[in-house]
């Protein structure tokens, strides 16, 4: 559904995109991830047809966004991150407002108020509803010309923390019969709602896969390990391939550990406890997550 080949983008000298290649499938929630100015936003503005490359293709729904930019906006719902509303309009006026534009029936707003969940505020003006209601107001007017693809820029940005759990499942329940693109630097709403995460920095694609896919990319292993017996830690600061054990508790003839390595040893950590009669009450391998693989992808290298 959405394929980007080589696409670079400079302001001023200065690279905002530097050559990156991605593509979506049809029904498919992808997340597009990285820090503030990684290049988000522009990716973003491109894909929509409101911003040119400098040179790269981009496909949406089959239609180069350069050549055919309607056949392009036909296809898709843009919500870019302060959603394009007006507050002294009540929320009726306005969905019917972009109906007439968009050249839908007025027959589609009811089927798009049921969606987003507005019908108890449908009679009210924007302005005097939440964020969260407005940014609903904002993807219920991406929605009503039934877009094949959204692509959705930091939509639970500045939402506390109850209006972001209900967008995010607005946005997965939409998901199910959509392709979407959500930009966002909220990782644990990368990690509950898309298929698979593209993270971007300084203009670069660094990793591509699913969550637990990039995960595999971080060389450490933290393994946690409860033992009981005798003298534990003068036998187990003897173990070798690990890199740092930790004491965490200890109680009685109790103790529990955090073994960090760069490898899987679960197996000699096993066999460990009973060359040494220790009793094994606990073995649990800690994986990289998400957060670990975005930090690690997007740090600044030292001065």
């Amino acid at each position: 559904m959405i394929k980007v080949s080589d696409i670079r983008k400079a302001f001023s000298g200065i690279r905002a995109l530097d050559g990156i290649s991605f593509s979506v499938a049809k029904g498919e929630v992808l997340g597009f991830l990285g820090p503030n100015a990684a290049g988000k936003t522009t990716t973003m503005r491109i894909l929509t047809t409101y911003l040119a490359a400098d040179s790269g293709e981009v496909e949406i729904a089959g239609y180069n966004v350069k050549k055919e930019p309607l056949e392009v906006k036909r296809r898709l719902g843009y919500l870019p991150e302060n959603a394009p509303i007006y507050s002294e309009m009540e929320v009726s006026d306005f969905l019917s407002f972009v109906a007439e534009v968009r050249g839908v029936s007025k027959n589609k707003i009811q089927e798009t108020v049921d969606t987003c969940y507005l019908s108890n505020v449908y009679r009210r003006p924007i302005g005097e509803l939440s964020r969260g209601f407005r940014q609903r107001v904002g993807l219920a007017s991406v929605l009503l010309h039934n877009p094949e693809i959204l692509i959705l820029d930091e939509p639970t940005a500045g939402l506390d923390p109850i209006q972001i759990i209900e967008i995010r499942s607005l946005i997965k329940e939409i998901g199910k019969e959509k392709t979407i693109i959500l930009s966002t630097h909220i990782l644990p709403e990368a990690q509950s709602t898309c298929d698979r995460v593209v993270i971007i920095n300084k203009g670069k694609i660094v990793g591509c896969g699913r969550p637990e896919e990039l995960s595999s990319m971080i060389k450490r292993r933290n393994f946690y390990i409860t033992l009981k017996g005798k003298e534990i830690f003068q036998k187990i600061e003897k173990l070798s391939k690990v890199e740092k054990i930790e004491r965490l508790s200890f109680e009685g003839d109790e103790e529990r550990y955090k073994i960090h390595t760069s490898i899987d040893i679960a197996e000699e950590l096993f066999h460990f406890a009973v060359s040494k009669d220790l009793i094994l009450k606990e073995l649990r391998l800690e994986e990289a997550s998400l957060e670990d693989v975005f930090l690690s992808l997007t740090k600044e290298e030292p001065l």
